[in-house]
Parts: C-alpha cells; structure tokens; sequence
C-alpha cells in the first residue's frame, strides 16, 4: 500500500510541476492557471449534474478534485473515459 501511495504522491508532483512550466510560459500565467483550474471544478461539476442522464459520476475525493484542479477540463475528461470504460 505504501508503494502506491508513493507512486501516486509522485505522479501528482510531476503532473503539478508540467502545469506549473506549462503556465510559466503564458503572459499571465496566475490568470491561465486560475482559468483552467475553474474550467476543470466547472466540468467536474457538469459530469455530476448529467449523471441522472448518462448514468456516469464521477465521485467527489482528493484524487479526482487534484485532477479537476491541476489539470482543467482535459483532466476530467481523462477521467470520465477511464470510468466509462472500467464500468464495461
């Protein structure tokens, strides 16, 4: 069990330090983090409201509210695909 919180502890850092090179790179790089960290809690929320529809939620933990923090909507998006396909 520790081997795989380690693991995830590390994959979190790297995934943290490619979003924070990647803003570095922007004009405003504060305003884009922000803008896409509010785009990844937005279309997490989104997921969980069509869930009546589709029949796909995505639970509400620390790992998947990283994902929605730090990696926006594309984040979420990865998320939702590994659900669908883990629920077949």
């Amino acid at each position: 069990m520790i081997l795989v919180q380690t693991i995830a502890v590390f994959a979190a850092l790297i995934s943290t330090a490619g979003v924070v090179l990647a803003a570095q790179k922007a004009k405003r790089p504060v305003r884009r983090a922000l803008g896409s960290a509010l785009c990844g809690i937005a279309s997490l929320g989104a997921v969980n409201l069509m869930a009546g529809y589709t029949g796909v939620a995505i639970a509400l933990n620390y790992a998947t509210a990283f994902v929605a923090v730090v990696l926006g909507a594309p984040g979420v998006v990865t998320l939702l695909l590994l659900r669908v396909l883990l629920l077949t």
